[in-house]
């Protein structure tokens, strides 16, 4: 059985689905540094769909801003020659074999550990509010997802880039889980890690995420909440499998 994120053979669980056999899509939303994209990897892995990391895409946009000159000293953004370069931003993920799971392309080139630093970190919230930004990005997105069988995950899948997604997941967790999470994230990678510092960034990317006029961060009315506070990731992985299963094979009506 093929598992990896670039097929398009449907596991065989996918047979009687939600959509009578066809593959569904799968929408999960969240707070930064709650383990979205580790639990969409994994559940995209386990049932043959394609992986798309939504949030590398903004940060893809905020490396090139930053490595473009756009964004000053003091974070000011030049919004207008941001805009005018958004057709050269091309964003694409290839199956790594190592670690089987997606590594993120900006233009052609793997910037996987680039755009994962604090110094992208701390500017990707005020870049992904952009109106401009957001329309060019949810563009690709809604592309690459066109043809179903799909795991997303970021901060508005469900709610505005696939509002007919079959499956909407909506991950919370505490400020100061999330940020250990998130500072041992950074010290495995063997990057500078100050965990106030995390702190407060994240705090400030779930306050920009959340009053932003576009697309802000938010649950979907249809959206089933996980608090994976205090859940292992096994523990999340079966919850995941366990509604993938309950939409693609509903129990039938009595």
């Amino acid at each position: 059985m093929n598992k990896q994120q670039t097929t398009r053979q449907p596991h065989p669980s996918l047979t009687g689905g939600a959509k009578g056999g066809s593959l569904i899509t799968i929408a999960i939303d969240g707070h930064s540094s709650c383990g979205k994209s580790t639990m969409a990897k994994d559940l995209a892995r386990e049932i043959g769909y394609i992986y798309i990391d939504s949030g590398a895409m903004y940060r893809c946009c905020t490396l090139f801003a930053l490595e473009q000159g756009l964004i000053a000293a003091d974070g000011t953004i030049d919004e207008a020659a941001l805009e005018a370069r958004m057709s050269e931003i091309h964003v694409s993920f290839q199956l790594n074999a190592a670690t089987g799971r997606p590594d993120t392309y900006l233009n052609g080139e793997c910037v996987e550990q680039r755009i994962r630093t604090m110094e992208v970190s701390s500017h990707v919230s005020p870049i992904a509010a952009l109106p401009f930004v957001r329309a060019a990005m949810t563009a690709q997105q809604q592309a690459m997802g066109r043809e179903g069988g799909i795991v997303m995950d970021g901060r508005d899948i469900g709610t505005a880039v696939f509002p007919d997604a079959e499956m909407k997941v909506f991950v919370t967790a505490s400020d100061e889980i999330r940020a250990q999470r998130r500072y041992d994230e950074l010290v495995a990678k063997g990057q500078p890690a100050d965990f106030d510092e995390v702190l407060a960034n994240l705090r400030e990317r779930d306050r920009i995420d959340s009053t932003r006029a576009v697309a802000p961060l938010r649950q979907a009315d249809d959206a089933i909440v996980l608090d994976n506070s205090h859940m292992t990731i096994p523990e999340q992985k079966q919850w995941l499998l366990d509604l993938f299963h309950k939409k693609t094979h509903p129990s039938p009506s009595l």
